[in-house]
């Protein structure tokens, strides 16, 4: 429980009284997330797991009016706070400046909401914080500020853009010990004030709320580069939504497209124009906030940047609060690769000498097997796919949506597996064979829609980790299905298999006389035996 006042009875004051008695009706105020109020249109409440709308409360221009004079007036980014409090509220305009429409935002100081990643806070590594909007970022970085300063004794400044960290007004929340905090007049002038912060009070961390544009990344790497520890959050999903963001990217070391000698690119398998990082990341690690008591670590942001970029998914360390504490589900792989060119030029840069491709884990991880899988206990770390008329494009894509242990390599002699578009086998069904000079597991796929790629993926990986034995078992459990139905009359369902298996199986209970059909999605899509007899 939090040792803060969470403000709730300020936040309820500043609403409209006919919002305010209904909220406080309610049972599940301590789970209030927001309260949306748009002009003409039913008040809103949003909790952690509902949505309550009250459509039976019209939201008029008179609770608009009476939500701005209790709290002031707004920023130049539109945000307005409740002194003392961590609340947040926003305006929407009409195109004459207007105000219409209001996201009123609970703000709450809680304790015990980093503990699993309080290893990581304490480590002096500079932090990204990723995930979606309202999981919970601004709450873990306020957290981080006061642990770094009142637990570490750590000079620990505050850029407060939107005074969502430490609240409105002069005196900030105690939510965030004893940091120090620095409110920004323009939201436009934050990456200003980050170098402020940095020039004038000496911090040894820095904490700053939602780096949003190039110059505050700009302004980020300076920071890290004077030494200084930098705790930061910014919106999107995960690492590789951070990649494709031109604004944002350079918080991971940027990307750059290089252009390889013909030699490099066939030693290397890949076409002649490649991306690589151009310099080194700001941030040491990147935590993706998956839920509210689930997340993804990177360890290593260099190397899972390079990894990507190669064609190779991350495989972060998952991390899961559960009622005994911190437990981690997954340990971070890692594939050691060569340095990209820049270090080439700058050796000082490199961090590590490689060639070649070596799969390694982190300490606590077990190594699997670099050849083909035998049986479950058997299977390769990363599956190597060799696509035959795939879009590759698109099977990356799948294999990063997916986090699959699959990469994607050019060289079939060296693949565990191969997909392939139906037109493009059924034109040269040897040629495959050929290739690779022995029998190799080939899934098709009708065409090069995206949705069949990643079932198609789904297939690959659940035949690497079930083993070669997976079909036959597959048939022998259909047969032991069919010897039960028999007896006991009632329909039964077998597990879920690709869509070549079933049909043996739909055949199978034919030949006994038996109805079956196909029930639930890829790539849980299973057989279902009936007790009904065919004619």
């Amino acid at each position: 429980m939090s040792p803060y006042s969470d403000g709730l009875t300020q936040f309820l004051d500043v609403l409209p009284a006919v919002v305010r008695e209904r909220l406080e009706r309610g049972e599940s105020l301590d789970a209030l997330i927001e309260v949306v109020l748009d002009y003409g249109r039913p008040a809103e409440a949003r909790y952690r797991e509902s949505v309550e709308r009250m459509n039976d409360v019209l939201v008029s221009e008179h609770d608009i009016d009476f939500v701005q004079k209790s709290i002031g007036e707004f920023g130049s980014d539109n945000r307005a706070g409740i002194e003392r409090t961590l609340h947040r509220i926003s305006a929407i305009r009409n195109r004459h400046g207007k105000v219409i429409g209001l996201t009123c935002r609970v703000g709450r100081a809680l304790e015990g909401t980093i503990d699993i990643i309080d290893d990581i806070v304490r480590s002096g590594q500079s932090i990204l914080l990723l995930g979606r909007p309202g999981i919970g970022k601004t709450t873990k970085l306020r957290e981080v500020a006061r642990v770094l300063a009142d637990e570490v004794d750590k000079r620990v400044v505050i850029v407060d853009t939107s005074n969502e960290i430490a609240g409105d007004g002069d005196i900030p929340h105690p939510g965030i010990g004893s940091a120090r905090r620095m409110q920004v007049r323009l939201a436009a002038d934050q990456h200003n004030v980050m170098i402020e912060a940095v020039e004038n009070h000496m911090p040894q961390v820095i904490v700053i709320d939602e780096i949003g544009n190039e110059a505050e990344a700009q302004a980020a790497r300076t920071i890290a580069e004077r030494g200084v520890q930098l705790v930061g959050t910014a919106h999107g999903q995960s690492l590789e939504n951070l990649m494709l963001n031109p604004s944002l990217c350079d918080l991971i070391g940027g990307i750059q497209a290089v252009t390889l000698s013909d030699a490099e690119a066939q030693r290397r398998g890949t076409q002649k124009t490649v991306l690589e990082r151009k310099a080194p990341p700001t941030f040491d690690v990147v935590i993706e906030l998956l839920d509210y008591d689930r997340l993804a670590v990177h360890h290593n942001v260099q190397k899972t940047v390079d990894m990507i970029l190669r064609g190779v998914p991350p495989r972060p360390e998952i991390r899961v609060r559960t009622g005994a504490g911190m437990e981690i589900v997954q340990s971070e792989q890692t594939t050691d690769i060569e340095e990209p060119g820049f270090n080439k030029r700058f050796p000082a840069l490199a961090r590590t000498e490689s060639s070649g491709t070596k799969i390694s884990t982190k300490e606590g991880a077990t190594p699997g097997p670099k050849a083909g899988p035998a049986s479950a206990d058997d299977v390769p770390l990363l599956i190597r796919i060799y696509p035959f008329g795939i879009a590759r494009t698109r099977l990356e894509r799948a294999i990063r949506e997916k986090r699959a242990p699959a990469f994607v390599t050019n060289d079939v002699n060296q693949a565990d597996a191969v997909m392939a578009i139906r037109s493009t086998y059924q034109a040269k069904p040897r040629k495959i064979r050929e290739l690779a000079g022995k029998p190799i597991n080939t899934v098709i796929v009708k065409s090069n829609a995206f949705t069949q790629i990643a079932v198609a993926l789904d297939e690959i990986i659940r035949q690497a980790t079930e083993g070669p034995d997976y079909e036959a078992r597959a048939l022998k459990d259909a047969q032991a299905g069919i010897e039960q139905v028999l007896q006991n009359g009632k329909p039964f369902e077998l597990a879920p298999a690709p869509a070549t298996i079933r049909k043996m199986q739909h055949q199978m209970a034919e030949a006994r006389r038996l109805a079956s059909e196909s029930v639930g999605d890829d790539p849980n899509r299973r057989l279902r035996i009936l007790p009904t007899r065919l004619a």
